[in-house]
């Protein structure tokens, strides 16, 4: 099929190899945006026939707007290192018909794991990665970014995200997104009262036990809602302390 798969990748040896191979089975072309890795993500990726093109860290969206002019092809699948398509994605993929669909961009439901445990509590949490780069592409913005269109078909097929091999390393990265999200927060203007950190956080852990039934997920299910309710605390407690301190 005429579809060029974009990966971003810092340090992704482990990796480059399962998502390479996982997207070769739809995709004519593999493009790896390389943030400047130390490691052999680069040797990898070249010897399984991806190309490789090295960028510094735009940011998640410049960097996976970066690559799409690079591609050979218009319609691209942007996909993380450390995600792989599911045997009904692939299916879905091969089944459709891309030049002569009405739709600018597909998307996917996202099945994430800490370690080997699926976390029913963030399913399905819809992600569109194949699209028309002649009719959309990926914001900019800082942070998490889309694919920015209305047009999009939510296809009955799964991205598989392994995001963290435990919980202490899910600690240290929400750590980062954290902090991260509280800066950009603050650029963009945004104020917060002394409140916010509390309500936000009993906010964030009543939708995750109630509104979307982790309670009844299990531990896993309670320690994901946990986390969940102190980053999002966490973020406005330093966001607080950033106008505390100008």
């Amino acid at each position: 099929m005429k579809i060029t798969a974009n990966i971003i990748t810092l340090n992704e040896e482990k990796n480059i190899t399962d998502v390479i191979k996982s997207v070769q089975e739809v995709c004519d072309e593999v493009l790896v945006v390389d943030s400047l890795s130390s490691d052999r993500t680069c040797e990898i990726a070249e010897s399984l026939g991806a190309k490789v093109v090295k960028q510094a860290y735009l940011g998640d969206g410049p960097q996976k707007a970066f690559g799409a002019p690079l591609a050979k092809n218009d319609w691209i699948l942007s996909i993380d290192a450390d995600e792989r398509l599911d045997k009904n994605a692939i299916e879905a993929i091969k089944n459709l018909d891309l030049e002569n669909t009405p739709y600018d961009a597909f998307s996917f439901a996202r099945k994430t794991f800490v370690g080997k445990h699926f976390i029913k509590l963030w399913y399905p949490d819809r992600v569109t990665r194949l699209y028309n780069r002649k009719k959309c592409a990926f914001s900019t913005a800082g942070g998490h970014a889309r694919v920015q269109t209305k047009n999009v078909k939510d296809l009955d097929a799964d991205m598989l995200h392994y995001s963290y091999e435990d919980y202490s390393q899910m600690i240290k990265t929400t750590h980062k997104f954290i902090t991260r999200g509280a800066k950009i927060s603050h650029e963009e203007g945004k104020r917060v009262g002394v409140f916010d950190p509390f309500l936000h956080g009993m906010g964030a852990l009543f939708k995750a036990l109630v509104l979307k039934g982790g309670a009844f997920h299990g531990i896993h299910g309670w320690n994901v809602a946990v986390i969940s309710a102190f980053s999002s605390y966490m973020k406005y407690a330093l966001m607080l302390e950033m106008q505390e301190d100008e």
